[in-house]
């Protein structure tokens, strides 16, 4: 079938293609009930069936053995304390907390382990958050968000994740922010498939995961090309984790610090960039094989994900399709000590100069093509050879088919879930579902970061 290149991260995409419309939060009520457990009910499962818009349920210290499922709109589920609420699927259970169809549902301050699909899970939905979470050793995603708008995730943690800590998929324009996470040991730091439009992935930290950020387009969800990401002042590197969990992509990927995979109109904006095998920065080609539909022109990347998704379907699609990475902006990263080359550009059998990407004020070293930053300015006519120093894209991923299979996400060696930066003032401050939701973040605000002290 059509997503067997991807595994399990194919088969999940496609499990919620069907449920794509989303709903529109009620306003909470007024002065909504804050909701105990277990002092009102011994259960989170039955906290959140008895609540209503606008309340809050406080969860206390303890372990919860259970998949926690959300319809209710516009409710906040926050545990007492990050690193002491635990909901724990013990390898048996499926999802942590998984919102389904339920706008505005926000989810704070608590930690979820050990389940074999996400930890935190919203799926069509309009308003969303999920801020000082931990989600560790589950078998799909960390913190999830799937063809879902007006979106946050922030203050969160995720390691070990069998396919990404973070992903935000399907939806354009998404209206969401990725900011102050960190996502390490995973098999993809930041993934997102067909994401972007007013989508920003910022002030972050991605180590030790097999690739830090996968940005990709793709016909196997709707609302392609992804288009429209901003990547902005992150910290991103050591990203060849051999022992983590992965799937094919993340295989092919690895040792590359972002791989952006047929971005369309992506900014990618003073990011610090080291110590990876392969690329810091790499904007390349991704090649679908079986594509589900044709590839649409640039006269429809302006179209919504509404529209887009009720295009009808090719039913005699081509065998292949190359979504090539195209119009791209990547200005003032510091990017260094990487194996191939610092920053990347890369096709198929496609001239690169016809593919309008630009490269200016970036720190660096080595590029592929050579002198990439006069052959591609953001200013002015670009000089120079493009294939001199071009990258052998096939080779690349040749080389690629020989990895070894990864550990299975049950058994990989992580290191200990340390304590976490709790929220604020979790058993005084007010519900806070994710309602009006309102994304505008500055790109010349958020500078470079400073490199960790060693």
């Amino acid at each position: 079938m059509r997503w067997t290149k991807l595994g399990v991260a194919g088969s999940l995409a496609l499990a919620f293609v069907a449920g794509r419309e989303t709903s529109v939060a009620a306003s909470p009520e007024p002065g909504g009930s804050t909701i105990e457990v277990p002092g009102d009910f011994s259960t989170i499962q039955e906290a959140v069936d008895s609540a209503s818009p606008g309340d809050l349920i406080l969860v206390s210290p303890g372990t919860y053995n259970e998949a926690v499922n959300v319809q209710t709109d516009g409710i906040t589920i926050r545990g007492l304390d990050r690193n002491e609420v635990v909901l724990d699927g013990k390898l048996e259970l499926d999802n942590g907390i998984r919102v389904l169809g339920a706008s505005g549902v926000a989810v704070e301050n608590l930690t979820a382990i050990n389940y074999t699909a996400n930890a935190f899970f919203w799926t069509g939905v309009d308003g969303y958050r999920g801020s000082f979470l931990s989600a560790y050793r589950n078998g799909a995603y960390g913190l999830y968000a799937f063809d879902s708008i007006n979106g946050q995730f922030d203050h969160s943690y995720a390691a070990g994740a069998g396919i990404a800590g973070f992903y935000v998929g399907q939806c354009f324009r998404c209206n969401a922010v990725v900011d102050s996470v960190v996502a390490e040991y995973n098999s993809i730091g930041f993934f997102g498939t067909n994401a972007g439009g007013n989508l920003f992935v910022v002030r972050s930290r991605f180590n030790n995961n097999r690739v830090g950020l996968l940005p990709n387009s793709g016909s196997y969800e709707l609302c392609f090309p992804q288009r429209e990401l901003v990547i902005a002042g992150n910290l991103v590197y050591s990203n060849n984790q051999a022992d983590a969990p992965g799937i094919e992509l993340s295989l092919m990927a690895m040792g590359n610090g972002m791989y952006v995979a047929g971005g369309i109109g992506d900014t990618v904006a003073n990011n610090r960039v080291w110590d990876h095998d392969h690329a810091g920065i790499a904007f390349v080609p991704y090649v679908e094989e079986a594509p589900a539909d044709d590839q649409p022109g640039p006269d429809e990347w302006d179209r919504s994900c509404e529209e887009s998704s009720q295009d009808p379907v090719n039913t005699a699609p081509p065998d292949s399709l190359l979504w090539d990475p195209i119009n791209n902006v990547v200005t003032g990263n510091v990017v260094e000590d990487s194996g191939v080359a610092d920053l990347v550009l890369a096709s198929i059998g496609t001239d690169l100069s016809t593919l309008g990407n630009c490269f200016a004020g970036n720190d660096f070293t080595t590029s592929a093509p050579a002198e990439l930053e006069a052959l591609a300015p953001c200013d002015g006519d670009g000089l120079g050879d493009w294939t001199a120093g071009q990258l052998d894209l096939n080779q690349w991923n040749a080389e690629a088919q020989g990895a070894p299979e990864p550990p299975p996400y049950e058994t990989a060696v992580l290191p200990d879930l340390e304590p976490q930066e709790p929220m604020p003032d979790a058993a005084s401050a007010p519900a806070d579902p994710a309602i009006d939701v309102v994304i505008d973040i500055d790109v010349s605000s958020v500078p470079v970061p400073d490199a960790p002290a060693e």
